[in-house]
């Protein structure tokens, strides 16, 4: 899994006057927990760009003055109208111990579906996998090349590779629909 390095400064004060304080100077509020101490800190905003912004996932490398750790983003949390940046939860990552997290989805090769005149609608975007820090996949592959018109493609059809699916295995990943020129021409020719 791709890895990003994020440097942040401890915090002095904590409460919701420093937390604006740090806002209005570009600076994130973070915290880190699931090791063995809660550390909170800030980072530049600018950082979290290729972070947050990507649909990639990522194990992020923290340098929160000069003490190292592994971990990866929990949640994130926004302003409701401005989308301004207000928070992150990062969760430390232990040799060893399996972590939750929404991993992007792959599709891989060629639908008869598609190639017969269908559309590919995605439904799912990603995927939440259980797995420890070193069997993390970059993204979770899924084999499109069975998927006929009309037909989708579900959850439980994915083989996991060292890593557990916690995703409900009747939900769609994708869907070929049928365009409605197509639809005309197959009610034409029956």
């Amino acid at each position: 899994m791709k890895s990003l390095e994020i440097v942040g400064f401890k915090r002095a004060n904590l409460g919701k006057t420093d937390a604006k304080a740090l806002r209005l100077d570009a600076q994130v509020p973070c915290v880190l927990y699931g090791g063995k101490d809660t550390v909170h800190f800030s980072v530049p905003a600018i950082l979290f760009r290729e972070l947050l912004y990507t649909p990639e996932a990522h194990i992020v490398d923290l340098n929160v003055e000069g003490t190292l750790y592994k971990a990866i983003v929990q949640d994130a949390q926004f302003h409701p109208v401005n989308e301004m940046l207000l928070h992150v939860d990062f969760l430390e990552l232990e040799e060893g111990k399996e972590v939750k997290m929404d991993i992007p989805v792959k599709y891989i090769g060629v639908s008869p579906g598609v190639l017969a005149g269908g559309k590919l609608v995605s439904k799912l975007r990603k995927v939440r996998v259980r797995a420890t820090m070193d069997n993390l996949p970059d993204y979770v592959e899924v084999n499109i090349s069975g998927m006929e018109l009309g037909k989708s493609i579900k959850v439980g059809a994915v083989e996991p590779k060292d890593y557990t699916i916690l995703t409900s295995a009747e939900a769609p990943i994708a869907t070929i629909t049928i365009p409605r020129a197509l639809k005309g021409e197959l009610a034409a020719g029956k």
